[in-house]
């Protein structure tokens, strides 16, 4: 597989019409799951991608296993548990931003709040170019959080790991909950995390360079600033994949993955040193000449800068939902492609604009050739752009797609 995602997915319920949940008389029933999102959007722009979880032996486990698998993800190492729901959860319709939003959560004691290393399929999950993760499924159980450690500790058959931090302090029965999410981050070779999320976890402020001081480990760290945009950061790191390449240095390699095939910027090398960068930040000053990045054995190098920020797009924005998981799907979707680092960042934006301007937890992205011709605007036309609903569909989008 590209990549394997593992966390609890819920179904959804949202509103049929905007108002406080005690009012509200009807709902549409959805699903979301901020790992399985990743995935849905990662098989719809034509990866290989495969969502691991556990969800119960009922009718609402049956409707998530049938959707996500309808993105084209493989749910094989997909568990039923016959002694634990499905979880599910009602939202109002208004943004998480506001402060009258609502959401009622029904997923204690769930089917995947009872993930451990004994009753998930490791090998599935680390047969991987990409594992991607999140702090979310390490607020469930300590059972979940024991998983987690077990698969960011270095080992032989370790890939690549992304961990999107994804703070909810809602989620965690203690006050370790920050500390947990940083140790787990550290571990990681890709990490993902909101500016204002490390300022309510960790207290770090001054921005993306701040956050990249606590953060040193990783190979690359991507720092989200709403509407600002976003900085990425890639350098060497100190995390486990440094043992990992040294423990799959002697084992055969790995057949290539199946689907699309793959860009490489430069052709393939181990340890994995980017090539001198090609282009730069259209808002960072030139990169040094080198920079190694962070790779799983298997890919191709990235010709990458060490720093580089993005704006983020101009949007129509209909819900912020998902959007996040969307922005993920969009950077690992270009790693995995060997693009360079700004580039990216725009695949991110990309995928989160399709996310912003559509209801719901999860929107088809952009085609590939489609996004590929955005995210190779010059800065320019990068800031004209104004995306509104229905953009995914358009031919070509290089003003403005209002309509389907």
């Amino acid at each position: 597989m590209d990549v394997v995602t593992l966390g609890e997915s819920m179904v959804t319920f949202l509103p049929g019409r905007p108002g406080r949940l005690a009012d509200v008389p009807s709902f549409d029933r959805a699903i979301g799951g901020a790992e399985s999102n990743v995935a849905c959007a990662l098989a719809a722009f034509g990866h290989t991608a495969r969502w691991v979880s556990r969800v119960g032996a009922d009718g609402f486990g049956d409707h998530l296993v049938e959707r996500i698998a309808g993105y084209g993800v493989d749910v094989s190492a997909v568990r039923r548990d016959p002694d634990r729901p499905t979880g599910v959860y009602f939202r109002t319709a208004g943004d998480r931003g506001t402060g009258a939003h609502e959401v009622a959560y029904y997923r204690a004691g769930s089917a995947a709040s009872a993930m451990s290393t004994r009753n998930v399929d490791l090998a599935a999950v680390r047969a991987a170019r990409v594992l991607h993760l999140s702090g979310i499924t390490a607020a469930l159980s300590d059972t979940c959080l024991d998983l987690l450690r077990a698969l960011t500790a270095p080992g032989p058959d370790r890939p690549l790991i992304s961990f999107d931090v994804n703070h909810r302090p809602g989620l965690w029965r203690t006050a370790e909950g920050p500390r947990v999410l940083l140790e787990v981050a550290r571990h990681a070779d890709v990490v993902f995390v909101g500016e204002d999320e490390a300022e309510q976890a960790w207290g770090v402020t001054g921005g993306p360079e701040a956050i990249r001081g606590v953060l040193p480990e990783p190979g690359v760290v991507v720092v989200k600033q709403g509407e600002r945009g976003a900085t990425a950061f890639a350098g060497p790191g100190r995390s486990a994949g440094a043992d990992r390449d040294r423990a799959t240095a002697s084992r055969p390699s790995a057949p290539p993955p199946s689907g699309p095939p793959l860009t490489a910027a430069s052709p393939a090398a181990h340890p994995l040193t980017a090539a001198p960068p090609t282009e730069t930040s259209s808002a960072a000053p030139p990169p040094p000449e080198t920079s190694p990045s962070a790779l799983p054995p298997s890919a191709p190098p990235l010709t990458a800068a060490p720093h580089a920020f993005e704006p983020a797009l101009r949007t129509a924005v209909v819900a912020t939902t998902g959007a996040g998981d969307a922005f993920a799907a969009g950077f690992l979707s270009a790693t995995l492609r060997g693009l360079p680092l700004r580039t990216r960042l725009r695949h991110g934006h990309l995928f989160a604009a399709a996310a912003l301007t559509a209801p719901g937890d999860l929107a088809p992205p952009p085609a590939r050739d489609h996004a590929d011709r955005l995210a190779a605007l010059d800065a320019g036309a990068w800031g004209r752009l104004r995306l509104g609903p229905g953009w995914t569909q358009a031919d070509r989008a290089t003003e403005e797609a209002n309509n389907p």
